[in-house]
């Protein structure tokens, strides 16, 4: 079922006698979850955020929301004709000229006939851009610059759209209105004004470098400053930096999207930073101490415990990642992997067979438990 079948009440789950306060936070709290920023690529999102969107539209307005609760979509969704047939053709049984009449009955002169208002110029669209960074420069922060293709106000024009030294000047069909009236089966419903659409004015001489649009591609650098902390999905926004709006109007937004980049040595879990570090089975066995790098530049001391086992985790407190936009650093967490020698000498192997004849099995208690396992399950 298409967003126009459905009941506009259940698309914002609120009941029918609810105000607006309660309309509005609805609409808010499903907008958020649907939104196409939140589910990209994402169509059912998408179709149930516009489908949310229609709806809000349709009620937040009384007057279409009065309208909507007496004859529900069939409202909107009648084909055009000049008849006058029906209750409402002409002026019938109910008194209704047109559905102006019809609202100013129901909320007086307040709603009815008001006519529709002047479409604004669009405010531009926001933009996106995509940077990689390295997991260093995500430590420390860093400014950089990036080149960007992107609408402008043009100017030649001042981003008027009009030809220097001539202007727009009213519309001739809506007259200035910015919207005009016609007949829909039960209703008349107010357009916007297909000469103007719906600005009210018109511009004879357009620019000729914008072409009437008051914006143009130019290519623009900007600075971008990264915080110590970010990571992957960290959005940076720079207001008023995406495309230029429609004949003067506001400019929109550039989101920078951040991903880090894998490391070499580290992996990362929030502010937490994750590494497999290898000891030699001697240091594993005596104990000892490694250095490991830090992100900074230092290094830190880790003190590797008497008989310490492969996969033990050691953690460095705060020397992991920084807390974004806050004080402190995460851990580092060590994970200990005992390597066994693949090429010793002759005297290591002397060594080591010396070694062998003195062990009494409690060197290993694990392997004496589990040996003694195997012997209870299958019998010796």
């Amino acid at each position: 079922m298409s967003s126009a079948q459905t009941d506009y009440y259940a698309t914002l789950e609120v009941t029918r006698d609810c105000d607006g306060a309660t309309l509005k936070s609805a609409y808010r709290k499903l907008a958020m979850k649907f939104h196409p920023d939140r589910n990209p690529g994402d169509a059912s999102a998408e179709a149930k955020f516009k489908a949310i969107s229609e709806a809000y539209d349709c009620l937040k307005d009384p007057q279409k929301r009065a309208a909507y609760d007496r004859y529900g979509h069939e409202a909107f969704t009648q084909g055009m004709n000049g008849g006058g047939g029906g209750p409402f053709g002409g002026r019938g049984a109910d008194g209704f000229a047109d559905i102006g009449d019809i609202f100013e009955t129901i909320f007086g002169s307040a709603f009815g006939g008001g006519g529709a208002q002047r479409q604004q110029n669009r405010r531009g669209a926001d933009l996106r851009y995509d940077m990689q960074v390295t997991l260093e420069e995500a430590f420390s922060g860093k400014s950089t610059e990036i080149e960007i293709e992107v609408s402008q106000a043009c100017d030649t024009c001042d981003g008027s759209g009009a030809t220097p030294g001539t202007s727009e000047r009213q519309c001739n069909l809506c007259h200035g209105m910015g919207s005009v009236r016609a007949k829909q089966g039960l209703f008349v419903i107010e357009r916007p004004c297909p000469t103007c659409n719906g600005r009210g004015t018109v511009i004879e001489n357009p620019c000729r470098v914008c072409r009437g649009e008051g914006r143009v591609d130019k290519a623009q650098t900007l600075k971008v400053d990264i915080p110590a902390g970010v990571d992957t999905g960290t959005r940076i926004r720079l207001s008023g930096k995406g495309e230029a709006g429609q004949r003067g109007a506001p400019p929109g937004d550039l989101y920078i999207f951040l991903h880090v980049k894998p490391h070499t040595v580290f992996e990362r879990e929030g502010t937490t930073l994750a590494t497999r570090v290898p000891v030699s089975f001697t240091t594993a066995a005596l104990g000892g101490c490694v250095e490991i790098p830090d992100l900074d530049g230092s290094t830190n001391r880790l003190e590797i415990p008497i008989g310490i086992q492969s996969g033990k985790q050691l953690r460095i407190r705060g020397a992991g990642m920084p807390v974004l936009q806050g004080r402190g650093r995460g851990d580092m967490v060590v994970e200990i992997v005992v390597e066994t020698p693949t090429r010793l000498s002759r005297r290591q192997k002397e060594i080591l067979e010396e070694f062998k004849a003195t062990e009494t099995g409690d060197e290993c208690p694990e392997s004496r438990s589990f040996f003694a396992k195997l012997k209870d399950a299958f019998g010796g």
